[in-house]
């Protein structure tokens, strides 16, 4: 009993650094509105982190968006082609398909890349019989955007495994559109390019007047939301007058936050493993401790750290377990959805692992970790949205948010309430809202709200 205590122990003991102490929330929270205000900032943009793109997205939807439209929606390994029908308010249509993107073209040339998604957005306006008509689409991209207005967005940078030549620096708005003519054959108006958390905010806009940010903790993790347009020094047009719109959606790019060392006194050895084996070192450092591109691995990490210090498993592991990117995100999840002192899920991951050898309390320690890595992603999220709340200072908010890690992951929703509740100001209220699919049906209501503007 006494070894057992001791791994028991020993592995809280050593875990405790992957917790975030409520003084350690506090700065960090202080250093991403710090960081903000400098992406925001004429001044201090060019060498900003979080970079605060300005999205030129100034309208919300009013339920009266009316007509069919098509949506992109690229931002990892696969794309998806909508077509959707709003009919009113609460009445719509959405027919779609998911293409995959082969490890070829994600690392080939941009040309390559653009005639691959424009022939399957050919396809499918066959397959749906929409291949004669004239449509809006709303195009999202789910990559560090510099936006020049709400057709006009430069690559900033690849991310999520991607790095096709020739885009970085382009207009990617510009690329579509060529891939498009070089077919000829359909007929498509982009009105619109946006970020997925732009779409998520959109999308829960369209029936809830009170989202004002926009969350996604997925493959990656970002967040956009409405601010003020006489913050914005980068805003080209006016901003004052009669019929000057006061506000416009920020795409933050909080994902790169830390990579200046903001998070340095939070992040450990497991944090800076994963950063040196990535495709970007030294950059995103904030969503390398978040997203679902990287969970899995962190754990894995941790686990075997204690396997070879002899606190996991007898001190026995396994080929897979000891092979980078071989325990899944989604693994956490499942240990995590185990009842209290059951561990029939985590049984099977680590029997999927070649660990048939666990104890029950191998269950327990592995568990720990586990909650110790999702709790540290949920409260990191949680420190940006509170301060963004903050700083909107508006009496009500919701805030729209997708990904996979919040969708799938049992207590994710459960720890960002708890957290945000205790650091955002006492008179203001927030609710968390699951978008419905910000990436698809939130493009298409920029393109709708664009095709109504224009009107």
């Amino acid at each position: 009993m006494g070894v057992i205590k001791d791994s028991f122990t020993k592995i809280r003991e050593q875990c405790k650094e992957l917790i975030l102490t409520d003084k350690q929330i506090e700065e960090i929270m202080r250093r991403v509105i710090k960081e903000i205000n400098r992406g925001l900032s004429k001044e201090t943009h060019a060498e900003a982190d979080v970079k605060c793109f300005i999205t030129y997205v100034q309208d919300l939807p009013n339920g009266k968006e009316k007509g069919k439209f098509l949506a992109l929606d690229l931002g990892g390994t696969n794309f998806r082609v909508l077509l959707i029908h709003l009919k009113d308010e609460n009445d719509f249509e959405m027919l779609s398909k998911i293409y995959a993107i082969p490890q070829s073209i994600m690392l080939g040339s941009g040309t390559q890349l653009f005639d691959h998604i424009a022939e399957c957005l050919a396809n499918f306006m066959k397959e749906h019989s929409v291949y004669e008509e004239r449509l809006p689409l709303g195009f999202t991209f789910s990559f560090p955007l510099t936006q020049l207005g709400l057709t006009k967005g430069i690559l900033a940078r690849w991310t999520k495994g991607f790095n096709c030549s020739g885009v970085v620096g382009e207009d990617v708005v510009q690329l579509l559109k060529d891939a498009i003519a070089r077919r000829g054959d359909v007929n498509i108006a982009v009105m619109a390019i946006l970020n997925d958390s732009t779409g998520t905010l959109m999308s829960c806009a369209h029936s809830n007047r009170d989202c004002k940010i926009g969350v996604i903790i997925g493959t990656g993790s970002n967040a956009c939301y409405v601010e003020r347009v006489e913050n914005c020094d980068l805003f080209d047009g006016p901003k004052s007058g009669p019929n000057i719109k006061q506000h416009v959606m920020i795409n933050t790019e909080w994902g790169a936050f830390g990579d200046d060392g903001a998070l340095d006194f939070v992040r450990t050895e497991y944090d800076r493993e994963i950063d040196q084996h990535s495709i970007n070192p030294g950059r995103q450092l904030q969503e390398k401790m978040i997203s679902g591109m990287y969970m899995g691995e962190l754990a894995r990490l941790a686990i075997v750290r204690f396997t070879k210090a002899g606190l996991l498993f007898g001190g026995v592991g396994s080929d897979i377990l000891f092979k980078r990117g071989q325990f899944f995100t989604k693994y956490v999840s499942e240990i995590e959805s185990d009842k209290p002192g059951t561990y029939y899920n985590c049984r099977e991951v680590l029997e999927e692992l070649g660990l048939e050898h666990a104890t029950d309390e191998d269950c327990a320690n592995v568990r720990y970790i586990c909650e110790c890595v999702s709790s540290r992603a949920a409260h990191l999220v949680s420190a940006g949205i509170a301060a963004l709340i903050n700083k909107m200072d508006e009496p009500s908010v919701t805030v729209g948010v997708d990904g996979s890690v919040y969708r799938f992951h049992p207590k994710f929703h459960d720890l960002m309430v708890q957290k945000i509740r205790q650091f955002v100001k006492p008179h203001i209220s927030f609710d968390l809202m699951l978008s419905e699919d910000g990436s698809g049906r939130g493009a298409a209501l920029v393109a709708a709200v664009a095709c109504r503007e224009a009107q």
